[in-house]
């Protein structure tokens, strides 16, 4: 009984036509399901790096308000960055070995 209905529905015109568009459309067109898929992981993967260049942005607006507004934040920053000094004066760079010892 089942198997018949089976059967007929294959014969049937408008069955097969409907069945043979979905799978042209899911595997063979342009824009098929795989290529649909690997758009929507790119569109994810660039919002996560979206978010990430726009906290970083945030992160530098707020440095750069604190360099121009504080002398003491700007010595700072000019000492351990650039590893700038006074005169008569000695710098010595000091590694961080917790940092190191963590990696491993």
């Amino acid at each position: 009984m089942q198997r018949k209905k089976l059967i007929t529905a294959l014969k049937n015109k408008y069955f097969v036509a409907i069945l043979a568009f979905l799978v042209w459309m899911l595997f063979f067109d342009g824009n098929n399901l795989i290529f649909q898929y690997r758009l929507k992981s790119s569109l994810n993967q660039l919002s996560r790096e979206k978010d990430f260049y726009l906290s970083e942005i945030d992160h530098d607006k707020t440095l750069l308000h604190k360099l121009e507004t504080d002398t003491a934040v700007l010595e700072k920053f000019a000492r351990e960055k650039y590893l700038m000094k006074r005169k008569n004066e000695d710098v010595f760079l000091v590694p961080d070995n917790a940092g190191m010892d963590a990696k491993r």
